[in-house]
């Protein structure tokens, strides 16, 4: 367990606000060695990519067992830390996570707060910082401290009146940084002073979404990000770079 110990001490220390860590989002073996190739000293398993990557949708189209024999292709093939999306964990619990998690070679996760089995609904605050707190507890079970990045989809799915969104929010992740997580990740594209609050007020490394070619490390960092990630945007970057290459063949 010693060297993936340092590996997860490794990713949590390179959560820095206003020096933020850039992971790459991959799905396979293959883009993970490119990432790594590139000079990236992390990387994040992203749901959506991986789940096109086997043919099947995302919100939980694909099994945590299905994503968990991926995760093993991909850490056997980089020597880096991976942190990996289980969007709400899949009907699974925190300890069967936590354990499939290390098994596979993980050492971070994301968490979100929409609920796919369940109609897409949105977990309650308490409700979501607890099954936090569940991966917390059954992460120092282990020798392993998980790095837990806490999402919430308020913005993304435009939860109640957008006039008090943010502060919902930051009540929300305050419960989730309360119950154990590392880094607190409140999705979507958000306006600049929408996002320096973020980063202001939540007392945790804050993970933003930034768009490969549209986004720029420097202007994320001015906000104070602690952490970037790309979503689904990295892989349809590259495949509308190879359309490109393609079109003329046709």
């Amino acid at each position: 367990m010693t060297e993936l110990a340092d590996k997860a001490k490794t990713l949590l220390e390179l959560h820095k606000p206003g020096d933020p860590v850039i992971l790459p989002t991959v799905w396979d073996a293959w883009s993970a060695n490119l990432a790594v190739s590139a000079g990236f000293a992390a990387l994040t398993v992203g749901s959506h990519p991986v789940s096109d990557s086997i043919g099947k949708p995302d919100n939980e189209g694909i099994t945590f067992g299905e994503l968990t024999t991926r995760i093993k292709q991909i850490t056997a093939a980089v020597d880096v830390p991976i942190s990996v999306d289980i969007e709400s964990g899949y009907g699974e619990d925190p300890k069967t996570l936590i354990d499939g998690l290390i098994d596979a070679g993980a050492v971070g996760l994301n968490i979100e707060d929409t609920v796919h089995s369940e109609g897409g609904r949105l977990r309650e605050a308490q409700e979501h910082a607890d099954f936090v707190g569940g991966l917390r507890a059954a992460s120092d079970a282990t020798d392993v401290h998980v790095v837990v990045n806490a999402r919430t989809d308020l913005f993304l799915k435009q939860v109640g009146d957008e006039s008090d969104r943010v502060d919902r929010a930051i009540a929300r992740m305050k419960l989730c940084a309360e119950a154990g997580a590392d880094v607190l990740y409140p999705v979507g594209f958000h306006d600049d002073a929408t996002q320096k609050r973020l980063a202001d007020e939540l007392p945790l490394p804050v993970n933003a979404i930034g768009h490969p070619t549209k986004n720029n490390k420097a202007g994320l960092a001015a906000l104070g990000v602690g952490r970037v990630s790309f979503g689904p945007l990295f892989q349809m970057v590259l495949a509308e770079r190879a359309a490109e290459v393609l079109a003329p063949w046709k």
